[in-house]
């Protein structure tokens, strides 16, 4: 089973995703997906943090923390059917990370595009649960940058998507997380 986990920067969405991976583990044990790219010393810090909060787990919970920037559909494809729970630490970092290695192409929005297709592909086919973290971008203002325009557009396609292909999909706000597919209307 597919679960997507979403909401705002800071809303309590990797906590929940950890908690429900813990919950839904068959042993007491998770492979923890890493997106992140540490490009500044605030971002090397913020990783540090986690990688040691993931080592220091409290109740004994084992992580096995792989990281991977950009070919995460191969990597899940590698862990589809391994009968192990897995946790995607953003697929909003995964989106940057594409968009800025790819930054200089004149096809750089289909390119992503069809990672996107891969990854959608990849998680349609996973065999175990796979739990998935992303961002709701597109709340707040239309972003000044044709770059960014790119981004929050691509993640909110994204995140509908993958949405569309996971059984059950989280709302994190405040906290407080909300599961959708449940209160989802047939139009």
């Amino acid at each position: 089973m597919s679960i997507l986990v979403t909401g705002g920067a800071r809303s309590g969405k990797s906590g929940f995703a950890e908690r429900l991976t813990r919950k839904l583990a068959d042993s007491r044990q998770a492979v923890y997906v890493a997106t992140g790219q540490a490009f500044d010393a605030e971002m090397e810090a913020r990783i540090a943090l986690h990688r040691q909060q993931r080592q220091a787990d409290a109740d004994g919970f084992q992580w096995e923390t792989l990281e991977e920037p950009l070919k995460l559909a191969a990597l899940l494809e590698q862990l589809s059917g391994s009968g192990q729970t897995v946790l995607v630490d953003c697929l909003t970092l995964w989106l940057s990370n594409q968009l800025l290695a790819v930054e200089q192409r004149s096809d750089r929005q289909k390119f992503v595009e069809d990672e996107i297709a891969g990854l959608e592909q990849a998680v349609s086919g996973f065999e175990g649960t796979l739990i998935l973290v992303t961002n709701e971008v597109g709340g707040g203002i239309v972003p000044e940058y044709p770059l960014g325009r790119l981004y929050r557009d691509l993640a909110g396609r994204m995140n509908a998507r993958l949405a569309a292909r996971c059984g059950q999909v989280f709302l994190v706000t405040a906290g407080i997380p909300v599961e959708l597919r449940s209160r989802e209307y047939l139009l």
